[in-house]
């Protein structure tokens, strides 16, 4: 009776303190975007956005580490990434509303978007980029808001 246990559940016991950190950072990053559209009024804010990142990065390092390219029990791993970005397609899709010609919402459907991206960054721990893309977020968010605002009145006149 000395069976040896899949590769799988021998990588899903070796999540520790590491995959805590990581969810942990993917929070933070998440929770930074999230203030700022908690400031503008944004109904995906602080929670929502943390929340995103968070489960993107959860479920990035599960398919990673959890589903090992080799042994026995190799699986594709990408098969988890690409669910993850369809699946926060369907939740920016809820984000934003199409009435009398006028779309609002695409702003809040992509930075859900890339709150996704920054949590798979994360779980991939590819912590740079992830906080490289984050101020690029927080950029265009904060500074570009007044610039398109300007154009948009330009175009109206």
């Amino acid at each position: 009776m000395n069976e040896q246990l899949p590769d799988w559940i021998v990588a899903m016991q070796s999540f520790g303190f590491e995959s805590m950190v990581q969810v942990f950072i993917a929070a933070l990053l998440g929770g930074l975007i999230g203030l700022e559209r908690e400031w503008r009024g944004r109904d995906a804010g602080l929670r929502t956005n943390m929340l995103i990142s968070m489960g993107a990065c959860l479920f990035t390092a599960i398919s990673i580490n959890g589903f090992p390219l080799q042994g026995s029990a190799a699986q594709d791993t990408a098969r988890v990434a690409a669910q993850v970005v369809t699946g926060v397609g369907f939740l920016g899709a809820g984000a934003f509303i199409h009435t009398r010609g006028h779309t609002k919402g695409m702003t809040t459907a992509a930075t859900i978007w890339m709150v996704a991206a920054i949590g798979m960054a994360v779980g991939v721990e590819a912590y740079g980029l992830a906080v490289f893309a984050s101020v690029i977020t927080l950029v265009i968010l904060r500074f570009l808001h007044p610039v398109s605002k300007t154009i948009a009145k330009i175009d109206s006149d």
